[in-house]
């Protein structure tokens, strides 16, 4: 068997080791010991930005937020699924990840980081929303390991209820917030109703028909 080799590490701010590890064209990205991503598991991460293409993709010139580049697989179904004359910014808060898109992880992300439709930010997403008022159609958060925090205590304000009524505030009337998550939240589904959004909750598999079940939020603005 092919061995795991460690092609990289980089520091998140306020703690933790993102490791990037390479087993012949299979990539992972780790924090410490917990595996964040892998590049055979796109599945749930592509179905995020499908679905919620599915909601707004009809509109004219349709703006999309997404937080955290990952492995690009949500970049890439975003732009195969949205016309020519819609803008997506993408925010990522590591440097590091950014430069490994560009680097050794280059084939996965294809054309995608050059695509005239694409803005890198590095940034914190929440910042991104808390200056977008009414800006957005779409904004789709693949942030830590979904609403219970494990990279970045800090990035439970995305999920809390102050940090949706953002989100809420950064969309057009009827656009969506779509959120990924490793596992169901019931409180978390309660807190973006109480935030106004309508809510579907989607289970898709990690990897085709196989792998686990990961969940989709798909919480849509009020028209």
């Amino acid at each position: 068997m092919i061995p795991w080799i460690q092609i990289d590490k980089a520091m998140v701010p306020s703690g933790g080791e993102l490791r990037l590890m390479q087993r012949g064209a299979e990539f992972s990205i780790k924090l410490d010991s917990n595996e964040l991503m892998n590049s055979r598991l796109s599945g749930s991460e592509q179905a995020l930005a499908t679905l919620a293409c599915e909601i707004i993709g009809t509109r004219k010139g349709p703006r999309m937020l997404i937080g955290g580049l990952g492995m690009g697989f949500t970049l890439r179904a975003a732009l195969g699924a949205l016309p020519s004359d819609a803008h997506i910014d993408v925010a990522e808060l590591v440097p590091a990840v950014i430069a490994w898109a560009r680097g050794p992880m280059a084939a996965l992300y294809g054309d995608s980081l050059n695509d005239k439709r694409v803005s890198i930010h590095e940034s914190d997403v929440g910042a991104l929303i808390a200056h977008a008022a009414s800006n957005y159609d779409a904004i789709l958060l693949d942030v830590d390991n979904g609403p219970d925090g494990l990279s970045r205590p800090s990035n439970d304000k995305l999920y809390d209820a102050a940090g949706l009524g953002a989100a809420y505030a950064a969309l057009r009337p009827g656009g969506v917030l779509a959120v990924w998550s490793s596992a169901p939240d019931a409180s978390f589904t309660r807190r973006l109703r109480h935030a106004g959004f309508g809510v579907d909750e989607k289970r898709v598999r990690a990897h085709g028909s196989g792998g686990a079940r990961h969940v989709i939020w798909l919480a849509t603005r009020a028209t």
